[in-house]
């Protein structure tokens, strides 16, 4: 009596063109992969930059305060007054549309930036602007902003531009993209610079975009007539920081 062997089942042959597949998937989930620790450890460093310049910024501007505060005492105990420095940054809002514009008033107001009612730039305060400013006076008021009012404006309303497109400043990637060569590559670094009207204050400056702030709260005193009459346009000084806050 004689057994007949079972048959071995064949064994699978896959085709060639699957085992490439999976190999260039492979290859292509690693690649993915340390890209992504690239990209983590890379952010991670940049965020610690960051934070090294804000809090070398802080100290910066703490001991500012402190000089301020120890002239002031010292002048007052010598019997005399301490003058602070003139401003070199002024905060323009326009409060006037587009009725009865001469041409020079309208190039200026391109040249400013300020081309809707109710939009804000900064700008350096050197002979050329003043001379711009008091040529515009009666549609736009502005003053100078203290160094909080700058902050919450970058913060609040900030918005970057690039590639002709207006973006928001909600992480730091938006400010290093367009001003990383200049030296500025984070929110703090772009606050600096608008403050002290640093060397790259032109390049920091070009990239905001006019700020566009709300009707104040409780509205504009009378337009038609200046500040120092009790109407709304013109030179507020130091006043244009409690505007700004009903503004944002």
């Amino acid at each position: 009596m004689c057994f007949r062997a079972k048959k071995q089942p064949k064994a699978e042959v896959v085709p060639e063109n699957f085992v490439k597949k999976a190999a260039r998937d492979a290859k292509i989930l690693k690649a993915l992969v340390e890209a992504r620790k690239a990209r983590k450890a890379e952010h991670a460093t940049k965020r610690a930059a960051a934070l090294k310049n804000a809090e070398k910024y802080h100290a910066e501007y703490a001991k500012a305060d402190a000089d301020l505060i120890k002239n002031k005492r010292d002048a007052k105990k010598a019997g005399s007054f301490f003058v602070e420095g003139e401003a070199k940054i002024a905060f323009l809002i326009r409060i006037r549309g587009i009725n009865k514009l001469s041409p020079k008033q309208k190039k200026i107001m391109q040249l400013l930036r300020l081309r809707q009612i109710h939009n804000g730039v900064f700008v350096r305060l050197n002979r050329a602007t003043w001379n711009m400013i008091r040529k515009v006076e009666p549609l736009i008021t502005y003053g100078y902003p203290t160094r909080s009012t700058v902050q919450k404006l970058i913060y609040a309303r900030g918005y970057g531009k690039v590639n002709r497109s207006r973006l928001p400043l909600s992480d730091n990637s938006v400010v290093e993209k367009v001003l990383a060569k200049e030296g500025v590559s984070c929110v703090e670094d772009l606050i600096h610079e608008i403050w002290t009207v640093g060397d790259k204050f032109k390049q920091a400056n070009n990239f905001l975009w006019p700020f566009k702030l709300n009707s104040p709260a409780k509205g504009f005193e009378k337009k038609r007539h200046p500040y120092m009459k009790g109407g709304a346009w013109g030179n507020r000084e130091e006043n244009i920081n409690e505007l700004i806050a009903r503004m944002l």
